[in-house]
């Protein structure tokens, strides 16, 4: 799907939309995922996105976005595309470690700027740091740190933990036990998009195990809680927002009341511009936000505010200009650190009812001013 900022008003159409180039400006090549399992993940920051845009009332700026389908080789095909035929001068919106591992290090080796709304792998934080490399969300490991450290202060001696077998799932796993000073019942990693966890739930049953941490995105997370209600085992649950959060919670209904769960971003942190982007959010697309819609907002005014700055062409003032990150977040101060992701407060989140509709409220902090573990690997 291709989307402009002048085809802001058919985002909820499923055709192409056609705008004539922006002579001068940026140019915005957007890979995200739109269709299958994890296809709310990407509608969230891209509509995040693009209400940024709209509300900044800028006209230099073009988006092209496109579906990756979730699928490596279609979202290096996009990058090869938006690159060398489109043009584009930025690159954002991939939701999968694993097809950031494969876009990423080429688009920024052809000079290209990469701003993650999302994906955070731990490659990219240390060692495989590039200087045209942002992220805007989170380094992966850092909301699983956070829950390791609340089952500590919960009391759990004993978590069976789980995620998916990519590397996403295995900087989860990483990061909990970084934090955790219990002991493990079980330690199992799942297949990237399974959708059947009888298997799983049996072995935590016969673990002997007083809490379960798990990692599982998406689709993969709504049938992991449904099925683990259904089984009667009844262990306390802790996890971060990816499996908790706004779109999944409607899907998984009452089996999620009562959850605490690990974000940087909550709907009710209380700062005037995340009360004005909560509010603008639901008032365009109908819906509450969730911490996907919020890293994409954060995304675009980072960019936005870089542009304020400096000029895509003039690469070294452009770089500065977003490291700087001169703008208002969702989620109140914002700074990056060393290798360009952030340090930042990760709250603990439980799963309330405020009237008809699932949704979170902060009940503490796990982490505050929280840098990533790999920074000191990163040589810029």
């Amino acid at each position: 799907m291709n989307f402009t900022k002048r085809a802001l008003a058919a985002l909820a159409l499923a055709g192409t939309v056609a705008s004539p180039a922006i002579a001068e400006g940026v140019k915005v090549g957007m890979i995200t995922t739109l269709s299958g399992g994890g296809a709310g993940l990407g509608i969230d920051v891209r509509d995040g996105f693009m209400l940024a845009v709209e509300q900044s009332g800028r006209s230099d700026i073009e988006v092209v976005i496109e579906d990756d389908q979730r699928k490596p080789d279609i979202a290096v095909q996009l990058a090869d595309k938006m690159i060398q035929s489109e043009k584009v001068d930025v690159l954002t919106g991939i939701i999968w470690s694993n097809l950031a591992m494969a876009v990423v290090p080429s688009a920024t080796a052809q000079g290209k700027f990469y701003l993650s709304p999302n994906a955070g792998p731990s490659a990219l934080a240390g060692a495989g740091c590039h200087q045209n490399y942002f992220n805007v969300a989170w380094q992966n490991d850092n909301l699983h740190e956070a829950a390791g450290a609340y089952a500590n202060s919960a009391g759990y001696a004993n978590s069976f933990i789980l995620a998916p077998n990519y590397p996403a799932g295995q900087d989860a796993l990483t990061g909990y036990k970084r934090f955790y000073t219990g002991a493990l019942a079980g330690e199992l990693y799942t297949t990237l998009g399974q959708t059947d966890y009888a298997a799983e739930i049996a072995q935590i049953r016969a673990s002997g195990a007083d809490s379960v941490f798990f990692f599982l995105p998406g689709g993969m997370g709504i049938s992991f809680l449904k099925q683990y209600a259904d089984s009667g085992v009844g262990l306390p649950v802790v996890g971060p927002a990816f499996s908790f959060d706004q779109g999944i919670l409607q899907a998984v209904g009452d089996a999620a009341l009562g959850v605490r769960n690990t974000s940087q971003w909550s709907k009710d942190i209380d700062n005037p511009t995340n009360a004005a982007f909560v509010a603008s959010f639901q008032e365009k697309y109908g819906r509450l936000p969730s911490l996907y819609a919020s890293q994409g907002f954060d995304t675009a005014n980072l960019l936005i505010s870089a542009l304020d700055k400096a000029a895509v062409t003039d690469a070294d003032a452009f770089r500065a200009a977003l490291k700087a990150a001169d703008f208002a977040s969702t989620r109140g101060d914002f700074a990056f650190g060393p290798n360009h992701h952030p340090i930042q407060d990760i709250y603990v989140r439980e799963v309330v009812r405020e009237g008809d509709v699932l949704t979170n409220k902060i009940v503490g902090i796990a982490l505050e001013n929280h840098a990533d573990a790999y920074a000191a690997e990163c040589k810029m």
